[in-house]
């Protein structure tokens, strides 16, 4: 790596570092340009050097703030015997830390970022490649995608290639499912709903149950 990269690498990491720890202690909606200059020891006109604006430090802050999701899912969904298992296994990790951390998974998942979201993935694991180390293959395309809609799509396609959903119900089961979780997600942070962060998780995951055994292929035995 060139002294170049290396000085880039070092300041972008200087700024996300500072902007995680301001989420950590004051919130996601604390977090300004200002905030972040000031706290990792630069003027605000150093960060724009780096980042585009503060919806982009706040992705790559959440991004790292969700290894602990990405390396839980990925032990989660290789206990799964059948396609079908891994996707609902996935799910249930899903459900249960984005409920857990709304805000963070909004900020990954649901957050405008403007033009081309998915180079910004890229970039993360550009500058922290160790947080692929234990990663298997076939799971890093679905990591690198930022759209919820894509990443289920993906799964949900090795379920139907088993002959245990329709081809012709992937769209909709992928579509209503993700709706489901981005709805629920959003009125639990907009506080339009009485539930708990665990209810908001439990049914969520009861209604996406539902979801899919209505839409298994039913066998005669």
């Amino acid at each position: 790596m060139s002294n170049k990269k290396i000085q880039l690498s070092r300041m972008w990491k200087y700024f996300i570092d500072a902007t995680m720890e301001i989420i950590n202690e004051d919130g996601i909606n604390q977090v300004t340009i200002r905030k972040v200059a000031d706290r990792a020891g630069y003027n605000s006109a150093t960060i724009y050097n780096y980042f585009g604006e503060v919806s982009h430090l706040i992705f790559f802050a959440s991004m790292k703030l969700l290894k602990e999701y990405t390396e839980e899912v990925t032990e989660s969904m290789q206990k799964g015997q059948t396609s079908l298992e891994k996707y609902m296994l996935a799910w249930e990790c899903f459900c249960r830390h984005s409920f857990q951390q709304p805000a963070i998974f909004h900020a990954v998942f649901i957050m405008d970022l403007g033009d081309h979201p998915e180079r910004m993935i890229e970039r993360y694991y550009e500058m922290y490649p160790s947080d692929l180390i234990n990663i298997p293959e076939e799971l890093k395309p679905i990591l690198f995608e930022r759209s919820m809609t894509k990443r289920g799509k993906s799964l949900l396609q090795l379920v139907a290639q088993d002959g245990l959903i329709d081809e012709r119900q992937v769209d909709s089961l992928n579509e209503m499912t993700n709706l489901l979780w981005q709805g629920m997600l959003t009125n639990i942070l907009n506080n339009r709903l009485d539930y708990s962060l665990e209810e908001a998780q439990q049914k969520t995951l009861e209604y996406i149950n539902q979801m899919v055994k209505n839409a298994l292929i039913i066998k005669n035995p």
